[in-house]
């Protein structure tokens, strides 16, 4: 198909990376999907094939400059070319406030903003005008945690929501667009320990008045509209998927 779209989704192995990843495959995307975890992204591949979508995995640390400078120029001579990015790669932190030491948080942000940051300019290499990027943040950098992740997390994330905003304007004169998710609580392995405490779920969930844990593939299509021709006057936005925990 000469007008196939070409994406790159990092934490493509689990959670709203893979979910993201077969969204795309379903809408008519080849996609590369890089993660750190090589058999969990060999099997995301191996279910992307499945729908009849031609995609790629990769094993990368986002927050290796060399490793993800290399990995992306592989991706995009195999995608031959680039229109879409999502980066749903992400570590969670839960370490109370106290506690939290300084090695800690360094690792957060080496994941989190950083790695978002390498993503975000190697894409923005490879893309012609008209390419369009979503990054993945969370509802804990918009109201500074309270859910589950605790400062490091919550301040990484409130680090990917300015460095979105600042892409938009540095990327603005290539015509690449970059907006962002800030998805509430969602259920993929990130969470799925603190969630055995029913409490702590409850609690959660109440917050927001649907009152209820999203699904990655929820996240996934909100992504999915981010990266389409039909969000093409979006930019530089912050699209909250929460169910209603956070209204302003």
């Amino acid at each position: 198909m000469p007008n196939q779209r070409k994406a790159i989704v990092t934490g493509a192995a689990s959670g709203i990376g893979a979910a993201t990843l077969l969204e795309l495959v379903r809408t008519g995307y080849d996609v590369v999907g890089l993660d750190i975890n090589e058999g969990g992204m060999a099997e995301v591949a191996q279910r992307a094939g499945t729908l009849g979508g031609r995609s790629l995995g990769l094993r990368v640390d986002v927050s290796d400059e060399a490793a993800l400078v290399a990995a992306f120029a592989g991706a995009c001579e195999w995608l031959g070319g680039l229109d879409a990015l999502a980066t749903c790669a992400g570590v969670a932190n839960m370490t109370p406030f106290m506690d939290i030491t300084v090695d800690m948080f360094r690792d957060v942000y080496a994941v989190n903003v950083i790695g978002t940051f390498l993503c975000l300019r190697e894409a923005a290499r490879h893309m012609h005008p008209g390419g369009r990027i979503c990054t993945v943040a969370s509802v804990a950098g918009l109201r500074g945690g309270g859910l589950s992740g605790t400062a490091a997390y919550a301040a990484s994330k409130g680090g990917v929501l300015a460095l979105t905003k600042n892409a938009a304007r540095a990327l603005a004169d290539r015509e690449i667009s970059v907006n962002t998710v800030a998805p509430g609580a969602t259920l993929t392995p990130m969470i799925e320990e603190a969630w055995k405490n029913e409490a702590h779920r409850r609690r959660v969930e109440a917050m927001a008045v649907q009152n209820r844990t999203a699904a990655p593939e929820e996240i996934a299509k909100s992504i999915a509209f981010l990266l389409s021709p039909d969000a093409s006057i979006v930019t530089g936005a912050t699209l909250v998927a929460d169910g209603g925990l956070v209204m302003y």
